[in-house]
């Protein structure tokens, strides 16, 4: 009888063993797949309308020169020069990544962060921000001028080259 005993406790022992021998690999598998997950760049997936990403930012009729209008929509200022020229400025700044506003006195972007100035144009007249704002493609279609948000453009400065005309 003693020899039934033993038997099944190596039987339940070598089960349990196993058992965790199993569960343990299988928890290393998981641990690696999630692993090499993270450091994997995931999908960007384009939605079907490809302008679920234009945002149209009024008439160009309606936009007077000289003016600075928020869209915090799409995170833009759209700014229409004297000259009548459109620049779409990105919103956030290039030091810390801070909101920037506009103080419509002085015609100038302000970081509140960490108190880097631009020119209406998006120079930097006040660092620590170490370039320019990034600004948007900005396109006239049938007398509206639209703002595409899907990618900033970086700049280095203010170009009149960046300026879009109706």
């Amino acid at each position: 009888m003693k020899k039934k005993q033993n038997t099944a406790s190596i039987n339940r022992r070598s089960f349990l063993k196993r058992s965790w021998l199993w569960l343990g690999v299988i928890a290393g598998v998981e641990l690696t797949a999630i692993t090499f997950s993270m450091f994997s760049p995931g999908k960007r997936t384009k939605a079907a309308n490809s302008y679920t990403s234009v945002k149209t930012a009024g008439y160009v009729g309606n936009i007077k020169p000289g003016s600075v209008s928020p869209h915090r929509n799409g995170q833009f200022y759209l700014v229409r020069m004297n000259d009548g020229g459109f620049l779409a400025v990105s919103l956030t700044c290039t030091h810390l990544g801070c909101s920037v506003g506009f103080d419509a006195g002085k015609k100038q972007f302000i970081c509140p962060c960490h108190s880097s100035v631009f020119s209406i144009g998006g120079d930097v007249l006040s660092p620590p921000a170490p370039r320019a704002l990034d600004i948007y493609r900005v396109f006239i279609e049938q007398g509206q001028v639209k703002v595409d948000t899907d990618r900033k453009i970086r700049r280095k400065k203010f170009s009149k080259a960046d300026l879009v005309y109706a």
